[in-house]
C-alpha cells in the first residue's frame, strides 16, 4: 500500500468511527450529510407540495452564511451537501456556493424540478457530482401534477444538453406515487427511460406533516385529494403485480432502485392510512448523520422534525450539539414517534458506508 492510499484508509476508519461514535452517544461526532435548501421558492406548482405558495415571501441563503459553515463542516468531516429546496437553482448564487464547497473536496447533489437544467447545463457538469430529478408521470400528466406547461419537455432537454456534455453523468428520478398518478406507474417507468434516467426510484405522498411550507396538516379532505382512495387499494396492488413480472429486468439491474418488496411498502403505507396495517417499518438514523438548513437558517435534524436553531444567530457546531438537540436525539423512539411512524423519505447510513 502506497502513502496515498494508507492515509485515505486511516482517514476513512476515523470517519467510520466518529459516525459510529454519533449513534453511540448522541452528539455528533461526524456529520457525513448536509442538505442545504438555497432557495425557498419553486417553479412548479405541485398538487401534492406546498412550497410554492410561498413564493412570495423569499428567504434564501447567501455567500456568507455558506462561509459560516466551512469550519463545522471540516470538523466532522462533511463528505456531501445535498442542495433542496424550493428549487435551488434559482438562487443566483448557486454556483457559487458549489464552488465554495468543491474548494473542500465536498461533493454535491441537486434534488431539481429539472425546468432550468438546460441553460444551466455546463455550469452543472462543472459543479455538481449528480442531479436527482422529480418525475410524475409521462408528458401530459407529469405536466399537469406540476401545474407547468411544458414541464416534462424541458425536464428532457435539460437531461439531453447535459448528456450532450458528459453522457455518463448521472442523473436519477424519483416519483411520488399518489392518487393522480398510481394508475399511470408502468408509464411513468417508461418516461424513465425515454428521458434517459439511469434510474428511478418511488415514495408514497406525504400528506400528515407539516413539512413542504405548510402552516398545518393538511385537513382531512385535503389529504383525500392525494393518498389512494380506499377503494383502490386492490387497484394498485394488481398494478405492482404486472410491474413487477414485466420490469423484472429492471428490477434485476436497478433501473428501478426499490426491490418489488420496498415497493409494497408503498401499497401498505396507504393500507396504514385506514387502518388496515401498521405504517411500514423504516430504519432512520438521520438526525444522527445529517441535517437540514434552510433557505432561512433555521437548522433541523431532518425535513420533517422540529427546528432546533438557526445559523444566521448561531454557529451550525453549537446548534448540532446544543443541549436540545442532544436530548432530542436520546428521547427519540422512532417506534413510537408519530412523525417518525409516518414518514415517507428516511435515510439509514451506517458508520462504513461512503456518501
Amino acid at each position: 500500500m502506497d502513502l496515498h492510499n494508507g492515509i485515505m484508509t486511516i482517514q476513512s476508519l476515523y470517519q467510520s468511527y466518529n459516525r459510529f461514535l454519533s449513534l453511540q452517544t448522541d452528539r455528533i461526532s461526524s456529520l457525513p450529510i448536509v442538505i442545504l435548501m438555497p432557495h425557498s421558492s419553486c417553479n412548479c406548482r405541485c398538487v401534492m407540495c406546498d412550497i410554492w405558495k410561498g413564493n412570495s415571501n423569499l428567504k434564501q441563503l447567501n455567500e456568507t452564511d455558506i462561509r459560516g459553515l466551512l469550519s463545522t463542516l471540516k470538523k466532522y468531516q462533511t463528505q456531501r451537501v445535498v442542495m433542496s429546496g424550493g428549487e435551488a437553482l434559482l438562487n443566483p448564487q448557486f454556483f457559487r456556493f458549489c464552488e465554495i464547497l468543491k474548494s473542500r473536496n465536498i461533493k454535491i447533489s441537486l434534488l431539481s424540478s429539472g425546468l432550468t437544467i438546460k441553460k444551466n447545463a455546463s455550469q452543472l457538469v462543472k459543479w455538481v457530482d449528480d442531479i436527482i430529478v422529480s418525475l410524475d408521470g409521462g408528458g401530459v400528466l407529469h405536466d399537469r401534477i406540476r401545474n407547468i406547461p411544458g414541464a416534462f419537455n424541458k425536464l428532457k432537454e435539460g437531461i439531453e444538453s447535459v448528456r450532450s456534455i458528459n453522457p455518463h453523468f448521472k442523473i436519477t428520478g424519483r416519483c411520488v406515487i399518489q392518487r393522480l398518478n398510481f394508475r399511470k406507474w408502468p408509464d411513468i417507468i417508461r418516461a424513465a427511460k425515454e428521458i434517459n434516467l439511469n434510474s428511478i426510484s418511488f415514495l408514497p405522498a406525504d400528506v400528515s406533516s407539516t413539512a413542504f411550507n405548510r402552516e398545518t396538516t393538511w385537513a382531512e379532505n385535503r389529504q383525500q385529494e392525494i393518498v389512494l382512495a380506499e377503494s383502490e387499494l386492490g387497484e394498485i396492488k394488481e398494478i405492482l403485480e404486472d410491474i413487477i413480472v414485466q420490469f423484472a429486468e429492471d428490477f434485476k439491474h436497478h433501473f428501478i432502485s426499490e426491490s418489488p418488496q420496498k415497493l409494497q411498502k408503498i401499497i401498505n403505507y396507504y393500507a396504514a392510512y385506514y387502518g388496515y396495517n401498521e405504517f411500514p417499518y423504516k430504519k432512520c438514523n438521520a438526525p444522527w448523520v445529517s441535517t437540514v438548513i434552510e433557505a432561512d437558517g433555521t437548522v433541523r435534524p431532518c425535513f420533517f422534525h422540529e427546528a432546533y436553531g438557526n445559523i444566521k444567530t448561531d454557529s451550525l457546531d453549537s446548534i448540532i450539539n446544543s443541549r436540545s438537540a442532544i436530548q432530542f436525539r436520546k428521547n427519540l423512539d422512532m417506534d413510537k414517534n408519530e412523525t417518525c411512524l409516518k414518514c415517507v423519505c428516511y435515510l439509514n447510513l451506517k458508520p462504513t458506508v461512503k456518501v
